[in-house]
C-alpha cells in the first residue's frame, strides 16, 4: 500500500508541473489581452467630442474607421484565448475553492490547482468584459457620428438656400417706396401686396425654424456648431428678425395711412375748421377734441324751456344742414348702410361714411354747394355729444337714427311713424320696453343741451305708461295709439312740435305792430291778447318777459306763427269780448294746459317749483338766478329723496317681516290657511316689485339731482356776463323754467291762447286752447 501511494504522489506532481505550465502561458495572454483593450478603450476616450462642421466630423469619422479595423483584427486572438481558458476551466473546476480557502490548510497540490483555475477565470472574466464594452462603444460612436454627419449636411444646405431666400426678399423690400410717395388710392393695393409678400415668406418662417431645430438637437447630442456655422446661423436670424420687423412696420405705416387718409378716414375732416383752429383725434378714443363756437348763448334769456330748447335745436338744424334733408334720403342712405338692427353698435368710422353719403345725396339731388367735410365734422361732434357722452366711440344704430330723423326736414306725423316703425316688431306693434327705448334716445336731445329736467327729466317710464293708457289693458300698442298720444304733445318731446312750429314761423311776417317794442311788422311769432283789444307782442318780447312799463300780461294770449285770416280775426274778437266779462276767479277754475303732463318720477308726493323767479326786494337778475337754483336743489334733491328713502326701508322692513313669518299649515287648496297662504304670496310679489321699482327711481333720481347740478352750474356761468345784459331790455328775464312751465305749451297748429290765471310770463304760456285750423 505505501508503494501504491508514492506512485500516486508521483503522478499527481507530474499532472500539476504539466498544469502549470499551460496555466501560466494562458494568464500571460489574458493579461496581455486586458492590457490591449485597456489601452484602446482610453484611445477611444479620447476620440471626444465630435466636431461641430462637416469636414471635422468626416474627418473624426476616418480616423474611426482606422479605429475599428484595428480592433477587428485583434478579435480573432482574442476569441481564442477566451476559448481556450473556456476549456481549461471546464477541465479545472474551481467550485470548492472558497471552502478550501477557508479550512486555512496547508497548501496542497489539490488547493494550487484550484487557486490556478480560480485565476483563469478571473482574467478571463475581465478580459470578456473589456472586449464586449470595447466593441459596444465603437459601434455606438458610429452611428453617432453618422446622424451628427447627416444634421450637418442638412443644416450646411438649409443654411444655403435660406440665406438666398433671404437675400431675394431684402432685394424686395429694398425696392419698396416711402409710404408718403405713394398714391392714396394705391394704399389699399400696398396693404394687398404687402400682405401676400408676407404669407410668400411662410416657406422662410418654416426653414429657419427646422435650421433652429437642428442646432438644438445637436447641442442635445454634445456637439456644438464650429465658430464658422454658429456666426451663419446667428446672422441668418438676425436678418430674418430684421426682415421681419420691416414688413410688420411697412404694414403699420400703410394701414394707418390708409385708415387717416383712405376712403374711411377722417382726414378731409381737417378741413371743417380754419386757422386758428384745429381739428385733432385722441390717439386712444375715437373722439374729436375741438372747440366748437357758443352761438346759442343769447337765446338763455327766452323764459319757456320747451321755446328755449326748440330753438336751439332750430340753430343747430340749420347749422348742419339737416333742415335740408328729407326724410326719405336719409332712410335711403340708412338702408344703403345696412342700418337695419336698432341696438347695433356703430363706430366712427361707419357713422362717417353714414353722414358722407348722406351730405353727398344732398349735395347731388339739390345742386347746393355744401361744405361736406364741415358738415359731416360738426354733425359727427353734435352725435358724439349727444349719444356718446363718455366718449367710447360707440353708439347705437337706434340713436343714430333717432338724432337726425328729429332734425330733419319732414312732415311731423312722418317722423313719428318711422320712429315708431325702429322699435316696433311683428304686426307693427311695441311694447313697453320698446318704447322706452325710443323715449329714452328721444330724451338725449334736450339732456346734451341741460334742459332735460323741464321735460320730466331721463325717466322716461311715466311717458310709457302715459302713452299706454291709449290701448287700457293691451301689453302692446299700435302706431295709431302712438299717434295719438303724441297729437297730445306730452312733455316729455314737446319740444320736438314746438321745433317744427318755429320753423314754420320764421319766415311769417304779421301785419301788426308790437305793443311793447313797437316792431311792426311782426316777425316769427305773434301773440295777441283775448282780454284786451289790439294789443299785439312779438316774439322777442313775450318770450323773454319784456313789457310796457308798469304793466303786467293778466290775460289770455294767442299765439300765431302763420298769418291771420279775416275768420281767425273774427273769432279772437268773439273771445275778446266774452273775456272781457270774465275775472280771474274764471280763469282759475278752468286751467288748461296746451300739452299733455307725464307724471313726476316722484309719483309719491308732487314737487312744487316756481312758476317763475322770485320778486326779491333789491330785485338783483344774478342773486334771482341763485336763489332759483338753491331752490330747485333743495325741494328736488334732498326734500324729495327722502320721501323715497324712508318709503324704500318702510317697504323693505315690511318685505323681511313677511319673509320671516312662519310658514301657515298646510291644507286643502280651498281651506283658509291655503287661501290666506295665497294671499301671503301674492303680496309678497307686489312688496318686491315695489321694492325693485323704488330702487329704480332712487337711481333715476340722482340721475335727475346731477342734471339740476349742471343746469345750476350753467347758471352759475351766467353770473359772468355783464349786468348790463339782463338790463339792456328794461327787464329783468329769467333764464330758467319750472318743469311744468316749462312744457307748458298749447296744442294748435297756427294759434293758441293762455288763461288769465297768472301774469302770462309766469305761466310760461300754459292755457286753454284754440282749436283753430288744423294741418
Amino acid at each position: 500500500p505505501s508503494q501504491a501511494v508514492a506512485t500516486m504522489l508521483c503522478v499527481f506532481r507530474a499532472r500539476l508541473e504539466a498544469l502549470s505550465d499551460n496555466s501560466g502561458k494562458l494568464q500571460l495572454s489574458l493579461q496581455e489581452i486586458i492590457e490591449w483593450l485597456t489601452a484602446k478603450d482610453e484611445e477611444l476616450s479620447d476620440q471626444l467630442p465630435i466636431g461641430g462642421d462637416v469636414g471635422a466630423v468626416q474627418h473624426q469619422r476616418e480616423i474611426h474607421q482606422v479605429f475599428m479595423e484595428d480592433v477587428k483584427s485583434r478579435g480573432p486572438f482574442i476569441y481564442s484565448v477566451l476559448e481556450s481558458a473556456q476549456a481549461f476551466l471546464s477541465q479545472h473546476p474551481f467550485e470548492q475553492a472558497e471552502e478550501i480557502v477557508a479550512d486555512g490548510k496547508e497548501a496542497s497540490p489539490r488547493r494550487r490547482a484550484l487557486s490556478v483555475s480560480r485565476s483563469v477565470w478571473k482574467q478571463a472574466s475581465v478580459a470578456g468584459d473589456l472586449w464586449d464594452k470595447l466593441t459596444a462603444r465603437c459601434v455606438d460612436r458610429q452611428r453617432h457620428m453618422e446622424r451628427t454627419l447627416e444634421r450637418l449636411l442638412q443644416a450646411q444646405a438649409a443654411m444655403a438656400q435660406l440665406a438666398a431666400a433671404l437675400e431675394q426678399a431684402e432685394g424686395v423690400r429694398d425696392s419698396w417706396e416711402p409710404v408718403g410717395d405713394l398714391f392714396i388710392d394705391a394704399l389699399q393695393d400696398h396693404i394687398d401686396a404687402t400682405k401676400l409678400f408676407k404669407e410668400e415668406l411662410t416657406h422662410v418662417k418654416e426653414g429657419m425654424k427646422h435650421i433652429n431645430d437642428l442646432a438644438h438637437q445637436l447641442a442635445i447630442s454634445d456637439v456644438h456648431l464650429s465658430m464658422e456655422n454658429a456666426r451663419s446661423l446667428e446672422q441668418l436670424n438676425s436678418r430674418w428678425k430684421l426682415l421681419q420687423n420691416c414688413i410688420e412696420d411697412r404694414l403699420k405705416q400703410l394701414q394707418d395711412a390708409h385708415r387717416d387718409f383712405g376712403p374711411g378716414s377722417q382726414h378731409f375732416l381737417s378741413s371743417s375748421v380754419q386757422i386758428p383752429w384745429e381739428r385733432a383725434i385722441s390717439p386712444n378714443k375715437p373722439w374729436q377734441d375741438k372747440d366748437q363756437p357758443k352761438f346759442q348763448a343769447d337765446l338763455n334769456n327766452i323764459k319757456f324751456s320747451a321755446y328755449r330748447t326748440a330753438m336751439k335745436l332750430r340753430r343747430v338744424q340749420k347749422a348742419l344742414r339737416l333742415d335740408m334733408l328729407t326724410l326719405a334720403n336719409v332712410v335711403e342712405v340708412f338702408r344703403e348702410q345696412d342700418l337695419q338692427q336698432a341696438e347695433r353698435m356703430m363706430d366712427v368710422v361707419e357713422v362717417i361714411h353714414a353722414l358722407t353719403g348722406l351730405y353727398e345725396r344732398l349735395e347731388e339731388e339739390l345742386g347746393v354747394l355744401v361744405n361736406v367735410p364741415l358738415c359731416v365734422d360738426m354733425c359727427l361732434n353734435w352725435l358724439l355729444n349727444v349719444y356718446d357722452s363718455g366718449r367710447n366711440g360707440k353708439v347705437r344704430v337706434l340713436s343714430f337714427k333717432t338724432g337726425l330723423v328729429c332734425l330733419c326736414n319732414a312732415d311731423i306725423q312722418e317722423k313719428y311713424r318711422y320712429l315708431f316703425s325702429q322699435v316696433s316688431g311683428p304686426g307693427a306693434l311695441t311694447d313697453q320696453r320698446h318704447l322706452s327705448l325710443l323715449l329714452h334716445e328721444a330724451i338725449q336731445i334736450p339732456r346734451q343741451l341741460g334742459e332735460v329736467a323741464a321735460f320730466g327729466g331721463s325717466n322716461v317710464e311715466a311717458s310709457v305708461r302715459s302713452c299706454f293708457r291709449m290701448a287700457p289693458g293691451r301689453p302692446v300698442i299700435e302706431v295709431s295709439h302712438f299717434l295719438e298720444w303724441m297729437s297730445l304733445e306730452p312733455q316729455s318731446v314737446v319740444w320736438l312740435p314746438v321745433l317744427h312750429r318755429v320753423a314754420a314761423a320764421e319766415s311769417t311776417e304779421h301785419q301788426a305792430k308790437c305793443s311793447v317794442c313797437k316792431q311792426c311788422p311782426i316777425k316769427g311769432f305773434r301773440y295777441r291778447s283775448l282780454k284786451q283789444f289790439n294789443v299785439d307782442i312779438c316774439q322777442t318780447c313775450f318770450l323773454t318777459g319784456r313789457t310796457t312799463k308798469g304793466k303786467k300780461l293778466h290775460y289770455p294770449i294767442m299765439e300765431y306763427y302763420t298769418p291771420t285770416t279775416s275768420g281767425e280775426k273774427m273769432r279772437d274778437f268773439a273771445k275778446t269780448l266774452k273775456n272781457k266779462f270774465r275775472s280771474k276767479q274764471y280763469f282759475s277754475k278752468h286751467p288748461q294746459r296746451g300739452y299733455l303732463p307725464v307724471q313726476s318720477v316722484l309719483e309719491a308726493e308732487h314737487v312744487e317749483t316756481p312758476g317763475s323767479s322770485p320778486k326779491l326786494p333789491h330785485a338783483d337778475t344774478h342773486s334771482r338766478i341763485e336763489h332759483f337754483a338753491s331752490c330747485v336743489v333743495n325741494q328736488c334733491g334732498y326734500r324729495s329723496g327722502r320721501v323715497l328713502q324712508g318709503e324704500y326701508r318702510r317697504l323693505k322692513w315690511k318685505h323681511q317681516e313677511a319673509a320671516a313669518s312662519p310658514q301657515l299649515t298646510e291644507g286643502t287648496p280651498g281651506s283658509p290657511a291655503s287661501h290666506l297662504d295665497e294671499e301671503l304670496l301674492a303680496e309678497a310679489r307686489v312688496l318686491r316689485q315695489h321694492k325693485t321699482r323704488l330702487e329704480t327711481r332712487m337711481q333715476i333720481l340722482e340721475d335727475h339731482n346731477r342734471q339740476l347740478e349742471s343746469q345750476l352750474q350753467r347758471l352759475r356761468e351766467l353770473l359772468l356776463q355783464p349786468k348790463d345784459d339782463s338790463e339792456a331790455n328794461g327787464s329783468t328775464p329769467s333764464s330758467l323754467s319750472s318743469p311744468v312751465s316749462g312744457g307748458g305749451y298749447p296744442r294748435l297748429r297756427h294759434s293758441r291762447e293762455t288763461p288769465d290765471t297768472e301774469t302770462a310770463g309766469e305761466r310760461a304760456c300754459s292755457g286753454c286752447c284754440s282749436k283753430g285750423t288744423a294741418v
